[in-house]
């Protein structure tokens, strides 16, 4: 990294989002903000250690990302498997970006913390009698050594043992609660958040609660495109909060589309259906409509290769034959093996009147993974001094230009293990609360209407989706900028009554943290002008290692400007806040 950023020595002048002032508080040692295998997991550790631990969720504790992961969780658990050929692995499908530290701190650390997974109730399926873990291929993968549950449900697994454990242990539990921003105290140190609870008839939910460490745990933002395999409480909440708050956030460019998505029709919007990797490791096959296999010659491991390489091809498949997709055919697998294996896949294609027992499955890459976001180090410190972050809504450096499959599930757990011991190390059990201090001054950021949330999910899968170039970048940009321009005019002083400003609320706090997260992304996929891994620049289409095989790293100044600085190469060394020990 070129220096070290550090961490604020007092308030800054805060950006906000629009909101009541808090009715209500409550301490805690630890506020985990979000209930994923990353968040949960944080929280349970840090219980253990005696910390007052409280899970603020968005939703309820089991509706988090996780629960709709499929495929599974990657470790060397297999024999002849090893760590080094995981981290091989994930090297080659992170393009030449991966933090070759931190992903051997999860390749080697990630079998145990499996181990310890299981240790706390998931239950994986078996491969024989004497209960050795059943293990398939994914993606880039080289070995078999994919953990899954339920045959394709495995985050559903994962999420059950997860909350069944907070549950039994009583960690406090706040559901229904959407985060808004960060407090700090006299010294600039996190000394917890604000969130507004949604409760059914209630206009006034804003509470605080008050803790000198806050983990950030809330997901993705993948409802920043129409088509998503995320739920739709994944609106970047989490690098929004961080960016106001004067986080630095990176690798946000890099998105990753998953290749094979249930193809619903062009106007569909929202969450879409996936088709798991899991299903191409089997024995699954891509084809067009003339049956034809295009995934053959076009890489080594042909429907297996790296999820950026066979959303490419979909795509350009899609552009020469002008179709709207393409297919999956697992028809050869037979109604037994759809019904044990793939349960939850066939049921939602027979929901939307597909059967892949008999007929091919529409399929086309939609928005899945975020590789990048908030900067933390190998134990999820951030560059504010009390913030930690860790699964998507964190950039680690584990995934680089792009997520090797099923490696997220085993990055949310090794990373949120380390959390814990750091806050444990850094934040003694029953110290008193932190004091927040409200800055000088205040600035609130002008709220998008909801319906806006629409037209920033049109902007970008048309400029920022799986094809992308200056052209289309400088276009969403443009229609980003007007709808900041038109959100500040309305809340301008003197405003003409006919533009009214939107009302603080969930919706208008979501389409306002998606336009942030959506300008972020934006930008940094202008100045990345090259093509690496999932971010794919039509006009600048090879891989260039002399000047972009390095990180842009963004911060949001105080006037709501981008501050951009690129990194010196390939890492991410570890960043310890100002005040903070290694």
């Amino acid at each position: 990294m070129t220096g070290q950023p550090s961490g604020p020595t007092a308030p800054r002048p805060a950006i906000r989002l629009p909101a009541p002032a808090p009715g209500w508080a409550e301490p805690a040692d630890v506020v985990v903000v979000g209930s994923g295998v990353a968040g949960l997991t944080a929280a349970l550790r840090c219980a253990a250690a005696g910390l007052r631990t409280v899970v603020v969720t968005k939703a309820r504790l089991d509706d988090g990302s996780t629960r709709w992961a499929q495929g599974g969780i990657a470790a060397a658990l297999g024999e002849g498997d090893t760590p080094e050929q995981h981290l091989d692995d994930t090297l080659v499908a992170g393009a030449g970006l991966c933090d070759e530290d931190a992903v051997r701190l999860l390749v080697t650390e990630g079998p145990d913390a499996v181990r310890r997974l299981i240790d706390t109730g998931a239950v994986f399926d078996k491969a024989d009698a004497a209960g050795t873990i059943a293990l398939t291929r994914e993606g880039g993968h080289h070995r078999r050594r994919i953990a899954h549950a339920g045959g394709d449900a495995t985050g559903a697994e994962i999420s059950r043992a997860l909350v069944e454990a907070v549950r039994a242990r009583a960690i406090r539990t706040v559901e229904n609660a959407l985060v808004l921003d960060l407090l700090t105290d006299a010294e600039g140190r996190t000394a917890g958040v604000t969130l507004h609870v949604m409760g059914e008839g209630r206009h006034d939910g804003v509470g605080a609660i008050h803790a000198p460490a806050v983990v950030l745990a809330t997901g993705g933002m993948g409802q920043v495109f129409s088509a998503t395999t995320n739920p739709a409480v994944s609106t970047g909440d989490g690098v929004a909060l961080a960016l106001r708050a004067g986080a630095e956030v990176s690798d946000l460019e890099f998105v990753q589309f998953h290749p094979t998505v249930l193809f619903l029709g062009a106007d569909a919007e929202g969450q879409q259906p996936l088709v798991s990797e899991a299903v191409r490791g089997e024995g699954a096959y891509l084809v067009d409509a003339g049956g034809t296999r295009f995934m053959v010659g076009r890489h080594e491991l042909a429907e297996l290769a790296p999820r950026d390489i066979v959303a490419k091809a979909i795509t350009r498949r899609m552009q020469e034959q002008d179709v709207e997709h393409m297919y999956l055919d697992g028809r050869h697998f037979g109604a037994e093996m759809w019904a044990e294996r793939f349960p939850t896949i066939l049921a939602a294609c027979r929901a939307h009147g597909i059967d892949p027992v008999t007929e091919p499955i529409p399929v086309a890459p939609a928005a899945h993974y975020a590789s990048g976001g908030i900067r933390t180090d190998r134990s999820g410190r951030t560059t504010l001094p009390g913030l930690y972050a860790c699964g998507e809504t964190a950039c680690t450096g584990v995934h680089g230009a792009n997520r090797l499959a099923s490696n997220s599930l085993l990055e949310g757990l090794v990373y949120a293990e380390r959390i814990a011991e750091a806050i444990v190390a850094a934040h003694p059990a029953g110290a008193p609360a932190p004091v927040p201090v409200e800055p000088a001054r205040t600035e609130t950021i002008p709220l998008l209407a909801p319906e806006q949330r629409f037209a920033i999910q049109r902007t970008m899968t048309r400029g920022a989706g799986v094809l992308r170039s200056e052209a289309s970048l400088a276009e969403a940009a443009e229609a980003l900028s007007a709808l900041r321009a038109e959100a500040g005019d309305a809340a301008a002083e003197g405003a003409p009554a006919e533009a009214k400003p939107a009302e603080p609320g969930v919706e208008s706090w979501e389409a306002t943290n998606l336009l942030c997260v959506a300008r972020v992304l934006v930008d940094s996929a202008r100045r990345r002008t090259e093509t690496r891994g999932c971010h794919w620049r039509e006009d600048h289409p090879d891989r260039d290692d002399t000047h972009w095989r390095r990180h842009l790293v963004t911060r949001l100044n105080q006037d709501r400007t981008l501050s951009v600085h690129t990194t010196d190469g390939a890492g991410l060394p570890a960043t310890v806040p100002a005040g903070e020990t290694p």
